[in-house]
C-alpha cells in the first residue's frame, strides 16, 4: 500500500520570484549578465513570473520533498518523462525555482535537437536550458550545479499513452557523471503530465533534427492536477575512477531506476483521480 499522503501544499511568504532568482541565487556570471550557456537570471525571473498561474490556477502543481535537495554542491535530478511535448520538465522547473531555499538555478538537460529550434532555443538557454553532451554536464557538476536529467530521453515523451508512467529505454550516462563528480542523486517522481497531453501518432518528418513530430490527442494540454514527489537523496560511495567501470556505472543507474519505479506507484496509487 502506498505510504504517501497528498497535501495541499504549503503558503509560504518569501520575497518575489524576481529578487529572489536575481539577488539571492548563485550565478557564474561570464560577462554581461550571461553564463557560460546563455543563462541570464532576469529573463528567467520574469518567466517564473510570468508562468505562475499556469503553475497555480491551471495545473495546480503539488510538490513535496523539495526540502531533501541539498542547497549546495552538485545534484543531479532524475525524473521520469512523458506526454506530447516536455510539459513535465517545464513544471519541474517552475517548482525548483518557486520552491527551494535558498534558490538554486535548475539546468534542464535538453536532446540535441531542441538548441536547433528557431527562436525558442534561445529563450530556453536564457531560462537556464543546456544542450545534452556529455562535455556541458560534467562542466555544471564541476562547477556544483543542480542538474536535471531524464535518461529516457525522447523515448518517454514518444511512448503509447497505454504505456504511460512505464520507464523506457534508461540512458545511464546520468550515473557515470554522478558517480566521477560526487554528485547526489535525487529521483523525481511526476504524475499528471501524461494523462495531460497524449501523444496520439508520430510523423516521421525529421525537421531541424528532431527524430519525429508529434501530434498531440487534443490541441492543448488537459488541466490535470500535477504531482511531483522528490525522493531521498542517493549517494554513490565509489571512488570517482569507478565511472570508467561499465557495470558498476549500469548497476548505479539501475538502482536510481528502481527507485524511481517504486515511487511512481505510489504516487498514483496515492493521487484521487487526474484533476485532484
Amino acid at each position: 500500500m502506498s505510504d504517501i499522503v497528498i497535501h495541499e501544499p504549503a503558503r509560504v511568504e518569501r520575497p518575489p520570484p524576481f529578487i529572489r532568482l536575481t539577488h539571492e541565487a548563485a550565478f557564474h556570471d561570464e560577462g554581461y549578465g550571461y553564463d557560460l550557456f546563455g543563462l541570464h537570471p532576469p529573463t528567467l525571473a520574469r518567466m517564473v513570473e510570468l508562468a505562475a498561474p499556469v503553475y497555480e490556477r491551471y495545473f495546480r502543481v503539488a510538490s513535496h520533498g523539495s526540502e531533501q535537495i541539498p542547497s549546495r554542491g552538485p545534484v543531479v535530478l532524475v525524473g521520469n518523462h512523458g506526454g506530447v511535448l516536455p510539459v513535465d520538465a517545464g513544471l519541474l522547473c517552475l517548482d525548483l525555482l518557486r520552491r527551494l531555499d535558498p534558490p538554486r538555478f535548475p539546468r534542464p538537460i535538453a536532446d540535441h535537437f531542441v538548441p536547433r529550434l528557431p527562436l525558442v532555443s534561445t529563450l530556453f538557454a536564457r531560462c537556464g536550458m543546456v544542450s545534452g553532451t556529455r562535455g556541458n554536464v560534467a562542466r555544471l557538476l564541476e562547477r556544483n550545479e543542480l542538474v536535471a536529467i531524464w535518461p529516457e530521453g525522447v523515448a518517454g515523451p514518444a511512448k503509447h499513452y497505454r504505456d504511460r508512467y512505464q520507464l523506457q529505454a534508461w540512458r545511464v550516462g546520468f550515473a557515470e557523471l554522478a558517480i566521477r563528480y560526487r554528485a547526489t542523486v535525487i529521483p523525481v517522481a511526476i504524475v499528471g503530465a501524461e494523462e495531460s497531453w497524449p501523444l496520439a501518432l508520430k510523423l516521421w518528418v525529421h525537421w531541424l533534427g528532431t527524430p519525429y513530430l508529434p501530434v498531440p490527442a487534443w490541441p492543448l494540454p488537459l488541466p490535470t492536477r500535477i504531482h511531483i514527489q522528490y525522493g531521498a537523496p542517493i549517494r554513490f560511495d565509489q571512488p570517482p575512477e569507478d565511472a570508467d567501470d561499465p557495470a558498476i556505472v549500469d548497476a548505479a543507474a539501475g538502482q536510481v531506476r528502481a527507485v524511481l519505479e517504486r515511487q511512481l506507484a505510489d504516487l498514483r496509487a496515492a493521487r484521487r483521480g487526474w484533476f485532484r
